[in-house]
Protein backbone atom coordinates (compact mmCIF):
# COMPACT_ATOMS: atom_id res chain seq x y z
CA UNK A 1 0.00 0.00 0.00
CA UNK A 2 1.54 3.41 -1.23
CA UNK A 3 2.45 5.94 1.59
CA UNK A 4 -0.52 8.07 2.66
CA UNK A 5 1.60 11.28 3.06
CA UNK A 6 3.05 11.08 -0.05
CA UNK A 7 -0.64 10.26 -2.04
CA UNK A 8 -2.32 14.15 -2.97
CA UNK A 9 -5.44 13.01 -1.16
CA UNK A 10 -3.40 13.24 1.96
CA UNK A 11 -4.15 15.59 4.64
CA UNK A 12 -0.64 16.66 4.46
CA UNK A 13 -0.45 16.92 0.84
CA UNK A 14 -3.86 18.79 0.52
CA UNK A 15 -2.80 21.11 4.00
CA UNK A 16 0.88 22.29 1.78
CA UNK A 17 -1.56 22.59 -1.57
CA UNK A 18 -3.86 24.74 0.76
CA UNK A 19 -0.90 27.05 2.24
CA UNK A 20 0.34 27.54 -1.10
CA UNK A 21 -2.69 28.68 -2.41
CA UNK A 22 -3.69 31.37 0.61
CA UNK A 23 0.47 32.92 -0.15
CA UNK A 24 -0.07 33.22 -3.70
CA UNK A 25 -3.56 34.85 -2.90
CA UNK A 26 -2.39 36.56 -0.27
CA UNK A 27 0.50 38.06 -2.38
CA UNK A 28 -1.34 39.01 -5.03
CA UNK A 29 -1.68 42.92 -5.28
CA UNK A 30 -3.30 43.75 -8.47
CA UNK A 31 -6.67 42.02 -10.25
CA UNK A 32 -4.04 40.94 -13.12
CA UNK A 33 -2.25 39.09 -10.01
CA UNK A 34 -5.08 37.43 -8.61
CA UNK A 35 -6.21 36.28 -11.42
CA UNK A 36 -2.91 34.66 -12.18
CA UNK A 37 -3.12 32.88 -8.93
CA UNK A 38 -6.75 32.05 -9.50
CA UNK A 39 -6.13 30.23 -12.75
CA UNK A 40 -3.01 28.53 -10.66
CA UNK A 41 -4.83 27.14 -7.73
CA UNK A 42 -8.40 27.11 -8.25
CA UNK A 43 -8.64 26.70 -12.04
CA UNK A 44 -9.17 22.99 -13.99
CA UNK A 45 -5.58 22.67 -14.08
CA UNK A 46 -4.40 23.77 -10.44
CA UNK A 47 -3.08 21.56 -7.91
CA UNK A 48 -6.15 21.36 -5.69
CA UNK A 49 -8.54 20.30 -9.20
CA UNK A 50 -6.02 17.32 -10.39
CA UNK A 51 -6.42 15.81 -6.76
CA UNK A 52 -9.96 15.98 -6.79
CA UNK A 53 -9.75 14.11 -10.13
CA UNK A 54 -8.12 11.06 -7.89
CA UNK A 55 -10.76 10.56 -5.57
CA UNK A 56 -12.51 8.03 -7.82
CA UNK A 57 -9.32 5.83 -7.75
CA UNK A 58 -9.54 5.35 -3.92
CA UNK A 59 -11.27 2.20 -2.12
CA UNK A 60 -14.84 3.03 -1.45
CA UNK A 61 -14.49 3.16 2.22
CA UNK A 62 -11.68 6.28 1.83
CA UNK A 63 -14.08 7.86 -0.86
CA UNK A 64 -16.05 10.14 1.78
CA UNK A 65 -13.14 11.06 3.99
CA UNK A 66 -11.02 12.07 1.17
CA UNK A 67 -14.00 14.03 -0.64
CA UNK A 68 -14.61 15.89 2.55
CA UNK A 69 -11.58 17.10 2.56
CA UNK A 70 -11.04 18.69 -0.89
CA UNK A 71 -14.41 20.31 -0.68
CA UNK A 72 -13.05 22.13 2.63
CA UNK A 73 -9.66 22.76 1.23
CA UNK A 74 -11.46 23.59 -2.22
CA UNK A 75 -13.85 26.11 -0.12
CA UNK A 76 -11.36 27.49 2.19
CA UNK A 77 -9.41 28.56 -1.22
CA UNK A 78 -12.38 29.95 -2.40
CA UNK A 79 -13.18 32.10 0.14
CA UNK A 80 -9.53 33.56 0.63
CA UNK A 81 -9.92 34.41 -3.36
CA UNK A 82 -13.63 36.25 -2.68
CA UNK A 83 -11.92 38.10 -0.03
CA UNK A 84 -8.60 39.32 -1.97
CA UNK A 85 -10.60 39.80 -4.50
CA UNK A 86 -12.84 42.97 -2.75
CA UNK A 87 -9.25 44.06 -1.37
CA UNK A 88 -7.49 44.59 -4.87
CA UNK A 89 -10.77 45.76 -6.39
CA UNK A 90 -10.69 48.78 -3.66
CA UNK A 91 -7.64 49.16 -3.55
CA UNK A 92 -7.24 49.70 -7.32
CA UNK A 93 -10.20 51.83 -7.08
CA UNK A 94 -9.07 54.28 -4.58
CA UNK A 95 -5.28 54.29 -6.29
CA UNK A 96 -7.36 55.35 -9.39
CA UNK A 97 -9.22 57.81 -8.12
CA UNK A 98 -5.93 59.77 -6.46
CA UNK A 99 -4.12 59.44 -9.89
CA UNK A 100 -7.45 60.89 -11.31
CA UNK A 101 -8.53 63.62 -8.86
CA UNK A 102 -9.68 66.91 -10.56
CA UNK A 103 -9.51 70.09 -8.20
CA UNK A 104 -12.52 71.53 -8.91
CA UNK A 105 -11.62 74.44 -6.41
CA UNK A 106 -9.42 75.60 -9.38
CA UNK A 107 -11.21 78.51 -11.49
CA UNK A 108 -11.94 77.53 -15.37
CA UNK A 109 -12.40 79.85 -18.03
CA UNK A 110 -15.65 78.34 -18.96
CA UNK A 111 -16.03 80.93 -21.79
CA UNK A 112 -14.16 83.98 -23.16
CA UNK A 113 -14.95 87.44 -20.82
CA UNK A 114 -16.44 90.01 -22.57
CA UNK A 115 -16.09 93.67 -21.62
CA UNK A 116 -19.10 97.04 -21.67
CA UNK A 117 -18.02 99.00 -24.62
CA UNK A 118 -16.42 101.68 -23.70
CA UNK A 119 -18.50 103.93 -25.30
CA UNK A 120 -21.88 102.60 -23.52
CA UNK A 121 -20.03 102.83 -20.12
CA UNK A 122 -18.83 106.47 -20.21
CA UNK A 123 -22.28 107.87 -21.44
CA UNK A 124 -23.69 105.62 -18.19
CA UNK A 125 -20.38 107.35 -16.41
CA UNK A 126 -21.21 111.17 -17.83
CA UNK A 127 -25.09 110.47 -16.94
CA UNK A 128 -24.39 109.54 -13.78
CA UNK A 129 -22.72 112.60 -12.75
CA UNK A 130 -26.13 114.73 -13.93
CA UNK A 131 -28.40 112.26 -12.34
CA UNK A 132 -26.04 112.84 -9.30
CA UNK A 133 -27.05 116.82 -9.33
CA UNK A 134 -30.67 116.58 -9.79
CA UNK A 135 -30.84 116.04 -13.58
CA UNK A 136 -32.62 113.75 -15.53
CA UNK A 137 -31.72 111.89 -18.70
CA UNK A 138 -34.24 111.98 -21.33
CA UNK A 139 -33.63 109.97 -25.09
CA UNK A 140 -35.68 110.33 -28.82
CA UNK A 141 -35.70 108.55 -31.74
CA UNK A 142 -32.58 108.59 -34.12
CA UNK A 143 -35.09 109.12 -37.22
CA UNK A 144 -35.96 112.41 -36.64
CA UNK A 145 -37.98 114.93 -38.27
CA UNK A 146 -36.48 118.06 -39.56
CA UNK A 147 -38.28 120.84 -38.10
CA UNK A 148 -36.77 119.68 -34.86
CA UNK A 149 -33.19 118.92 -35.92
CA UNK A 150 -32.84 122.07 -37.71
CA UNK A 151 -35.56 124.33 -37.93
CA UNK A 152 -36.58 124.41 -34.04
CA UNK A 153 -33.14 125.39 -33.28
CA UNK A 154 -32.86 128.41 -35.30
CA UNK A 155 -31.28 126.83 -38.28
CA UNK A 156 -32.24 127.99 -41.46
CA UNK A 157 -33.06 126.43 -44.54
CA UNK A 158 -29.89 128.14 -46.45
CA UNK A 159 -27.46 127.03 -43.55
CA UNK A 160 -24.94 124.08 -44.92
CA UNK A 161 -25.05 121.83 -42.41
CA UNK A 162 -28.72 120.94 -43.62
CA UNK A 163 -27.17 120.17 -47.29
CA UNK A 164 -26.91 116.67 -48.14
CA UNK A 165 -23.33 116.92 -48.37
CA UNK A 166 -23.62 116.97 -44.38
CA UNK A 167 -26.88 115.45 -42.88
CA UNK A 168 -27.79 112.01 -44.42
CA UNK A 169 -32.00 112.47 -45.60
CA UNK A 170 -33.84 109.75 -45.49
CA UNK A 171 -36.12 108.77 -48.75
CA UNK A 172 -38.78 109.86 -49.62
CA UNK A 173 -37.16 113.48 -49.31
CA UNK A 174 -40.54 115.19 -49.68
CA UNK A 175 -41.25 113.63 -46.07
CA UNK A 176 -38.41 115.68 -44.43
CA UNK A 177 -37.14 113.03 -42.53
CA UNK A 178 -33.36 112.47 -41.51
CA UNK A 179 -31.06 110.42 -39.06
CA UNK A 180 -30.67 113.13 -36.66
CA UNK A 181 -26.89 114.98 -36.83
CA UNK A 182 -27.03 115.94 -33.00
CA UNK A 183 -29.28 115.10 -29.95
CA UNK A 184 -30.87 118.74 -29.61
CA UNK A 185 -34.10 117.49 -30.93
CA UNK A 186 -34.27 115.51 -27.79
CA UNK A 187 -34.39 118.46 -25.90
CA UNK A 188 -36.55 120.34 -28.07
CA UNK A 189 -39.15 117.97 -27.35
CA UNK A 190 -38.89 118.21 -23.95
CA UNK A 191 -39.41 121.88 -23.92
CA UNK A 192 -42.37 120.76 -26.02
CA UNK A 193 -43.98 118.26 -23.42
CA UNK A 194 -42.65 119.74 -20.17
CA UNK A 195 -43.23 122.90 -18.32
CA UNK A 196 -40.10 124.68 -16.86
CA UNK A 197 -37.91 124.42 -15.00
CA UNK A 198 -35.95 121.69 -17.35
CA UNK A 199 -32.64 120.06 -16.48
CA UNK A 200 -32.05 117.04 -19.12
CA UNK A 201 -28.94 115.68 -20.35
CA UNK A 202 -29.70 114.26 -23.49
CA UNK A 203 -26.75 111.51 -24.49
CA UNK A 204 -27.14 109.24 -28.01
CA UNK A 205 -25.87 108.55 -31.54
CA UNK A 206 -25.71 110.78 -33.86
CA UNK A 207 -25.26 110.67 -37.90
CA UNK A 208 -23.11 112.53 -40.33
CA UNK A 209 -22.06 112.47 -43.52
CA UNK A 210 -18.55 112.16 -42.77
CA UNK A 211 -15.91 110.57 -43.73
CA UNK A 212 -14.49 106.81 -42.31
CA UNK A 213 -10.91 108.00 -40.75
CA UNK A 214 -9.24 108.14 -37.27
CA UNK A 215 -10.74 111.08 -36.44
CA UNK A 216 -14.22 110.82 -38.02
CA UNK A 217 -16.70 108.51 -38.43
CA UNK A 218 -19.90 108.75 -39.65
CA UNK A 219 -22.35 107.40 -36.94
CA UNK A 220 -20.76 108.57 -33.58
CA UNK A 221 -22.32 109.66 -29.80
CA UNK A 222 -22.98 112.84 -27.82
CA UNK A 223 -23.74 113.88 -24.81
CA UNK A 224 -26.05 117.31 -24.55
CA UNK A 225 -27.46 119.37 -21.69
CA UNK A 226 -29.91 121.65 -21.43
CA UNK A 227 -30.83 123.72 -18.41
CA UNK A 228 -34.60 126.20 -18.64
CA UNK A 229 -35.31 128.03 -15.40
CA UNK A 230 -35.64 131.41 -14.14
CA UNK A 231 -32.10 133.45 -13.63
CA UNK A 232 -29.91 131.24 -15.63
CA UNK A 233 -26.53 133.24 -16.77
CA UNK A 234 -23.44 131.85 -17.96
CA UNK A 235 -22.22 131.57 -14.72
CA UNK A 236 -24.22 128.55 -14.06
CA UNK A 237 -23.05 127.00 -17.29
CA UNK A 238 -19.30 127.38 -16.56
CA UNK A 239 -19.84 126.07 -13.13
CA UNK A 240 -21.76 122.79 -14.40
CA UNK A 241 -19.33 122.11 -17.21
CA UNK A 242 -16.32 122.76 -14.87
CA UNK A 243 -17.71 119.84 -12.48
CA UNK A 244 -18.16 117.79 -15.48
CA UNK A 245 -14.43 118.18 -16.52
CA UNK A 246 -13.48 117.74 -13.49
CA UNK A 247 -15.48 114.22 -12.92
CA UNK A 248 -14.22 112.72 -16.37
CA UNK A 249 -10.47 114.40 -16.20
CA UNK A 250 -9.73 115.49 -12.49
CA UNK A 251 -8.33 118.43 -11.97
CA UNK A 252 -8.38 120.45 -14.92
CA UNK A 253 -8.18 123.92 -16.06
CA UNK A 254 -10.85 125.17 -18.65
CA UNK A 255 -11.77 128.08 -20.64
CA UNK A 256 -14.83 129.50 -22.41
CA UNK A 257 -13.70 130.63 -26.21
CA UNK A 258 -16.70 132.75 -27.79
CA UNK A 259 -17.98 131.32 -31.07
CA UNK A 260 -21.35 130.90 -33.31
CA UNK A 261 -24.09 128.67 -33.01
CA UNK A 262 -27.04 129.31 -34.00
CA UNK A 263 -29.24 127.72 -31.15
CA UNK A 264 -27.45 129.63 -28.27
CA UNK A 265 -26.19 133.11 -27.89
CA UNK A 266 -24.01 134.16 -27.01
CA UNK A 267 -22.06 130.74 -28.04
CA UNK A 268 -18.83 129.93 -27.12
CA UNK A 269 -16.51 126.85 -27.41
CA UNK A 270 -15.05 124.83 -24.36
CA UNK A 271 -11.47 123.84 -24.13
CA UNK A 272 -9.31 122.25 -22.09
CA UNK A 273 -6.15 122.22 -21.27
CA UNK A 274 -3.59 120.58 -22.81
CA UNK A 275 -3.17 117.38 -20.49
CA UNK A 276 0.23 116.11 -22.20
CA UNK A 277 1.79 119.72 -21.62
CA UNK A 278 0.01 121.53 -19.70
CA UNK A 279 0.34 124.46 -22.25
CA UNK A 280 4.09 124.61 -21.43
CA UNK A 281 4.85 123.93 -25.35
CA UNK A 282 3.19 127.62 -26.44
CA UNK A 283 5.89 129.53 -27.81
CA UNK A 284 8.31 126.94 -26.87
CA UNK A 285 10.91 125.81 -29.49
CA UNK A 286 12.01 123.12 -27.70
CA UNK A 287 8.51 121.67 -27.09
CA UNK A 288 6.46 120.17 -29.82
CA UNK A 289 3.04 118.80 -28.20
CA UNK A 290 1.22 116.76 -30.99
CA UNK A 291 -2.03 116.67 -28.88
CA UNK A 292 -2.63 120.21 -28.56
CA UNK A 293 -0.05 121.42 -31.21
CA UNK A 294 1.60 123.61 -29.42
CA UNK A 295 -1.49 125.84 -28.56
CA UNK A 296 -1.59 124.81 -24.99
CA UNK A 297 -5.44 123.85 -25.25
CA UNK A 298 -7.39 121.19 -26.71
CA UNK A 299 -11.35 122.09 -27.96
CA UNK A 300 -14.06 119.27 -25.81
CA UNK A 301 -17.56 121.37 -27.19
CA UNK A 302 -19.69 123.76 -27.82
CA UNK A 303 -21.97 125.86 -25.46
CA UNK A 304 -24.06 129.15 -24.53
CA UNK A 305 -27.50 130.67 -23.49
CA UNK A 306 -29.88 129.10 -25.69
CA UNK A 307 -31.45 131.44 -28.06
CA UNK A 308 -34.72 132.78 -26.94
CA UNK A 309 -35.87 132.11 -30.68
CA UNK A 310 -35.46 128.39 -29.89
CA UNK A 311 -37.20 128.73 -26.45
CA UNK A 312 -40.05 130.78 -28.33
CA UNK A 313 -40.48 128.01 -30.75
CA UNK A 314 -41.22 125.50 -27.84
CA UNK A 315 -43.36 127.99 -26.49
CA UNK A 316 -41.79 128.77 -23.50
CA UNK A 317 -41.71 133.29 -22.44
CA UNK A 318 -38.67 134.10 -22.39
CA UNK A 319 -39.16 137.04 -20.50
CA UNK A 320 -39.39 134.70 -17.68
CA UNK A 321 -37.31 131.60 -18.56
CA UNK A 322 -34.01 131.83 -19.98
CA UNK A 323 -31.56 128.48 -20.24
CA UNK A 324 -28.25 127.20 -21.10
CA UNK A 325 -26.89 124.38 -23.48
CA UNK A 326 -23.90 122.22 -24.22
CA UNK A 327 -23.50 119.41 -26.30
CA UNK A 328 -19.62 117.46 -26.65
CA UNK A 329 -18.77 114.33 -28.63
CA UNK A 330 -18.48 110.53 -26.65
CA UNK A 331 -15.53 109.17 -28.54
CA UNK A 332 -13.89 112.80 -28.32
CA UNK A 333 -13.70 112.62 -24.43
CA UNK A 334 -12.91 109.22 -24.31
CA UNK A 335 -9.97 109.35 -26.72
CA UNK A 336 -8.93 112.07 -24.45
CA UNK A 337 -9.17 110.15 -21.09
CA UNK A 338 -7.33 107.53 -22.59
CA UNK A 339 -5.11 109.27 -25.26
CA UNK A 340 -6.13 107.16 -27.96
CA UNK A 341 -5.69 107.66 -31.34
CA UNK A 342 -7.35 106.15 -33.84
CA UNK A 343 -11.38 106.83 -33.51
CA UNK A 344 -11.67 103.48 -35.75
CA UNK A 345 -11.03 101.43 -33.03
CA UNK A 346 -14.11 102.33 -30.93
CA UNK A 347 -16.41 101.11 -34.40
CA UNK A 348 -14.69 97.61 -35.53
CA UNK A 349 -15.62 95.38 -32.94
CA UNK A 350 -12.87 93.74 -31.53
CA UNK A 351 -13.36 92.67 -27.68
CA UNK A 352 -9.97 93.27 -26.67
CA UNK A 353 -10.25 96.75 -27.23
CA UNK A 354 -13.19 97.18 -24.87
CA UNK A 355 -11.15 94.95 -22.56
CA UNK A 356 -8.22 97.23 -22.79
CA UNK A 357 -10.52 100.31 -21.71
CA UNK A 358 -12.81 98.26 -19.44
CA UNK A 359 -11.84 100.73 -16.75
CA UNK A 360 -14.33 102.89 -18.22
CA UNK A 361 -16.93 100.91 -16.53
CA UNK A 362 -16.04 102.31 -13.28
Amino acid sequence: MPDQDHSPLSEAAVERMVAEALAAIAAASTVAELKAARLAHAGDRSPLALANRTIGALPPEEKKAAGQRMGAARARVNEALAARDAEVAAAELAASLVAERVDVTLPVAAAPEGAIHPITALIDLMSDVFVAMGWEVAEGPELEAEWLNFDALNIHADHPARGTTDTLFVDPLEHHQLLRTHTSPVQVRTMLHREPPIYVVCPGKVYRADEFDATHVPVFHQIEGLAVDKGITMAHLKGTLDHLARAMFGDITTRLRPNYFPFTEPSAEMDLQCFVCHGESVGNPDLDCKTCRNEGWIEWGGCGIVNPRVLAAAGIDTDVYSGFAFGMGIERTLMFRNNAADMRDMVEGDVRFSRSLKGEAR
